[in-house]
């Protein structure tokens, strides 16, 4: 696993095309899950201030906010376009739905 220094430095240098799908989601949804950006929960966790700063140099220049999940999944969204608890509510009905269909082999 690597540190937090190191996850800082792969964030700041993540290439601007691997963020724009990213941006273009929470213009149009006002949400993007995990499973939508190029970031993963440690992401989240770690480097939230480098991740909204390479957001903005993408385009996207709207305050963001982070909600999770029992540490399952994490959602980025707009908390001028949405309330925190139904973030919330989304992701939990997300994370369980996922857990409950059939891993297929």
């Amino acid at each position: 696993m690597l540190d937090v220094l190191q996850l800082k430095h792969r964030v700041n240098r993540m290439p601007l095309d691997r963020v724009r799908a990213t941006v273009e989601e929470l213009q149009l949804e006002g949400i993007v899950t995990e499973g939508k950006t190029p970031f993963n929960r440690v992401h989240f966790n770690t480097c939230f201030a480098e991740i909204e700063a390479l957001l903005q140099r993408a385009g996207y220049h709207r305050q963001l906010d982070v909600v999770g999940y029992q540490g399952l999944a994490y959602a980025l969204f707009d908390p001028a376009r949405w309330d925190a608890v139904q973030v919330l509510r989304w992701l939990r009905e997300f994370v369980e739905e996922a857990h409950a269909q059939p891993v297929s082999r």
